[in-house]
């Protein structure tokens, strides 16, 4: 079995058994120190405000007027919280594009929360209302 210790940085004392875990280790070993992920709730919130936004807007798609899913809304939106400049690439059979953005997944804990206040800003923006977001079940769509 592996050898593994994980330490949530929360106090002095805890850091102090972080750092003598590292003196302690033998060559070769790595240590990685990273923001926590995304909490689940994090990831729940975005959905009904994503939801929202298929539900009340078009976006241009192909020069027409269109309804987008939720997801292609998280593709277009994920992009502009980045600020990138969008970046397509030909589809496979060459008779398409596609465009490539980053993934919320990638996200720690704090960039999602900025990523959500980002998201509320711009429905408020756009006009688009919110629903309750404790009462907004994802199987059903409302």
């Amino acid at each position: 079995m592996r050898q593994r210790a994980i330490f949530k940085l929360l106090n002095a004392a805890v850091r102090q058994s972080a750092v003598e875990a590292v003196r302690a280790a033998p060559d070769g070993f790595v240590v990685r120190v990273e923001e926590p992920n995304r909490t689940l709730d994090q990831n729940a919130a975005q959905w009904p405000i994503l939801h929202a936004f298929a539900e009340q807007l078009q976006w241009p798609v192909n020069g027409v007027m269109a309804s987008l899913s939720p997801n292609e809304w998280k593709d277009v939106l994920t992009a502009a919280f980045k600020q990138e400049m969008v970046r397509v690439v030909p589809s496979l059979d060459g008779r398409g594009m596609v465009m490539l953005g980053m993934r919320t997944r990638e996200f720690g804990k704090r960039e999602f929360s900025e990523w959500l206040e980002f998201l509320h800003a711009v429905a408020a923006d756009r006009g688009v209302v919110v629903y309750d977001e404790t009462r907004f079940d994802p199987a059903l769509g409302a």
